[in-house]
């Protein structure tokens, strides 16, 4: 039997599961269930990198490493190490927890990633943190949450609100060219830059607002599933171990959050 983690807030109750990559398994509101369910699905952590690196190489310095090609991805990895592996948990109380991962192969350095949780009545606040045992290495991090296209018992369809400054140009390989883009018509599996932070809002027609926050400056928006809809907000770009390297060292570790804000329509 998985030992599940359950905080609650007023008539918000959030489920975790540290056993399988510390993943949301449930986000309840006032009995609602805003994710879709599976042991693929949820929301989970992406790191220490975030969607696909490119062929599964990237280069630390003069020394180039291969990760695991993702059979879902191929030939690129997908979206980290840490969503399949069991968390170890730091504490818990009835709204906040903590838990940590450690890092080792297939990533080819030693390090530890930290994802805390903060439950109100009103509002869901994500941290994640990502640090080196040893060497420096560059990394990414994220969230992959997969949220219901309809809640129960409606057959409205979410709608998406936000202003990105740019595309990222997807090429055949689905990884960014490079070049930025104005925004192309749905349906998406595309990069979004958002330089002032991250600031999407999923409307349910008059049952629920959910906007989603952050400081990082890129979002991936996945709604091509007919039953779901994916906001990631994550550090960096897809291949961003190659194009925007972000350095984590023994007195640099990379930190990201995300809040998740809620009201009924």
């Amino acid at each position: 039997m998985t030992n599940l983690t359950r905080l609650t807030a007023g008539d918000a109750e959030l489920t975790i599961d540290p056993e399988h990559g510390c993943r949301i398994e449930s986000l309840r509101i006032a009995g609602t269930e805003l994710l879709l369910q599976g042991p693929r699905h949820g929301s989970f952590v992406m790191a220490p990198w975030a969607g696909r690196t490119g062929n599964g190489r990237f280069r630390n310095g003069g020394t180039v490493h291969q990760l695991p090609v993702s059979e879902h991805a191929a030939p690129h990895a997908l979206h980290g190490t840490v969503r399949d592996v069991a968390w170890k948990t730091a504490r818990v109380t009835e709204t906040t927890a903590a838990f940590t991962a450690d890092l080792g192969e297939p990533w080819p350095y030693t390090g530890m990633v930290t994802q805390v949780f903060e439950l109100t009545e009103d509002a869901l606040t994500l941290q994640l943190g990502v640090e080196t045992a040893g060497d420096s290495f560059p990394a990414q991090a994220g969230w992959h949450p997969w949220f219901h296209r309809r809640l129960d018992g409606d057959d409205r369809e979410v709608e998406l609100g936000f202003r990105p400054a740019w595309q990222e140009e997807r090429g055949e390989d689905h990884l960014p060219t490079g070049r930025r883009i104005e925004p192309t018509p749905r349906p998406w599996d595309d990069c979004f830059g958002m330089p002032d932070g991250v600031d999407v809002t999923l409307t349910w027609p008059e049952r629920l607002e959910l906007r989603i926050t952050s400081r990082a400056q890129w979002v991936v928006i996945y709604d091509e599933p007919a039953d779901a809809v994916c906001v990631e907000p994550q550090s960096g770009p897809p291949n961003g171990l190659n194009t925007h390297p972000r350095l984590v060292t023994p007195i640099d570790p990379l930190e990201v959050a995300t809040t998740w804000t809620w009201r009924r329509l």
